[in-house]
């Protein structure tokens, strides 16, 4: 999905209330070229990025998203542009002349300076210092502080991300590492993520890590951990692979090359998605799995978020909930609490909670509200009871294959859902009061196994 403005000018926004300030119209991105340097002691980047993009009006001008880093060149096609300027954390580009309506073209943008996070009303989002290394967690608009972009999770494009840092410490980004390279006491990395990715989701993480190949089958998987934490860590990831197993069952195909865990070095409040990598605390891993439906949760998050993710993040159920309720099909799996059980749970405690939360359209201040997840999970426990449990997992299945690699709104997965029900009238009932009503429904009264 692409919000379109009028005029020649590309609109300094992509039209999402959620992050006004971020995106922008006029076109679509279709890959990212980051050249990165870092010096981790002094936390100064230098940065080229080379965009293809496409028009999708014609363009006197138009802007990206950048936020407190200093562009020095912009070019398009090769040719200086006749004017840029930076305010309110847009990068404004004047071409030298204007751009058709369709056409491809090339942006490229040298920049430079002490990345920092962006203040939001959800924390410090974007780039950040570890107390050894970086962390970056974008969600939903920090990746303007390290890269220039178009900021908003309808826009996915194809990314290539070089990293050139200090020798002692690893750096990881997004997709498969296409060469590594040390000269003297820097060593750059080369990554590319072939599958669409959203900007949100785009990271890097630098640290003084240890590699360690974890599993092979079905899914290549790798952790990034600080020294000495190996023997906590495969006790409290020790089921991640059966986990990987039960999900590719009932989710469908894993969506991505390969899965990598970070573990800082530094707590963290909760873990992070990126695509094709989580990151945890070290405050995660303690011997005791306590932090194991987190483990599931952020998995989870590979086919409900990264690679279906929302057009639009009014639709931020279809991430978390999506990733609340595989915590309790894990559960279930493992020997602990039943989805019956979680969602009986989950939904005393909500009923004792305030009912102004509507799931189809939670609203900026409560799109990370733990209520959201839970609803969001509950809701699908519903639709199974409805459906029954052949045609609810089938659904899921259909749900990932079809939009693979795409952008969702809730409408598509109503529609979706449509296919697998022989009782319409009932099926839209459903929805309207799980998705379209604040008030909470009572649970369903029959539960099926699965």
């Amino acid at each position: 999905m692409v919000f379109r403005s009028t005029g020649q000018a590309g609109a300094s926004s992509a039209g999402d209330p959620y992050t006004p300030n971020h995106g922008n119209g006029g076109y679509h991105v279709e890959s990212y070229e980051l050249d990165l340097d870092y010096r981790v002691n002094s936390n100064r980047l230098t940065g080229k990025a080379s965009i293809t993009a496409v028009a999708e009006q014609a363009l006197s001008r138009f802007a990206l998203d950048l936020s407190g880093l200093r562009v020095s060149k912009v070019t398009i096609n090769g040719r200086r542009v006749q004017r840029f300027t930076q305010r309110s954390g847009k990068l404004h580009i004047t071409p030298s002349s204007t751009l058709m309506d369709g056409a491809e073209f090339v942006v490229d943008i040298q920049y430079n300076g002490n990345p920092k996070p962006e203040d939001s009303p959800w924390g410090g989002l974007g780039w950040d210092e570890l107390t050894e290394g970086v962390i970056v967690a974008s969600q939903p608009s920090g990746a303007a502080t390290w890269f220039p972009c178009n900021d908003y999770p309808g826009d996915k494009a194809h990314y290539r991300i070089t990293i050139t840092t200090d020798s002692p410490y690893h750096a990881l980004a997004n997709g498969r590492l296409v060469s590594r390279r040390v000269k003297a006491s820097r060593t750059t990395w080369v990554y590319d993520q072939a599958a669409p990715m959203a900007t949100y989701l785009a990271t890097v993480q630098i640290g003084r890590y240890d590699a360690v190949d974890l599993a092979t089958a079905p899914v290549t998987t790798r952790a990034l951990l600080p020294a000495g934490q190996l023997r906590e860590f495969k006790h409290d990831f020790g089921r991640q692979q059966d986990m990987m197993k039960l999900f590719c069952r009932l989710f469908g195909s894993y969506p991505f090359g390969g899965y990598t865990v970070v573990v800082t070095d530094d707590d963290l409040e909760i873990p992070l998605e990126a695509q094709g990598i989580s990151v945890f605390g070290s405050n995660h891993v303690d011997g005791k799995r306590t932090a194991e439906r987190l483990v599931a949760h952020e998995l989870a998050h590979q086919w409900f978020g990264n690679s279906l993710t929302p057009s639009a993040w009014q639709d931020i159920w279809l991430n978390e909930g999506f990733a609340c309720y595989a915590e309790w099909l894990w559960s279930e799996e493992s020997g602990g609490l039943s989805a019956d059980q979680q969602v009986s749970k989950a939904h005393t405690r909500l009923r004792g909670l305030p009912q102004d939360l509507l799931l189809s359209d939670p609203g900026p201040e409560l799109m990370f509200d733990d209520r959201l997840y839970k609803r969001g999970a509950i809701t699908l426990h519903a639709l199974r009871l409805h459906l029954g449990d052949d045609a609810f997992f089938e659904l899921l299945r259909s749900w990932t294959k079809k939009y693979r690699h795409g952008s969702v709104t809730t409408a598509d997965f109503v529609a979706q859902a449509a296919q697998f029900s022989a009782d319409q009238e009932a099926l839209r009932e459903l929805f309207a009061v799980w998705l379209g009503g604040y008030e909470l429904p009572a649970l369903p009264r029959r539960a099926r196994k699965r």
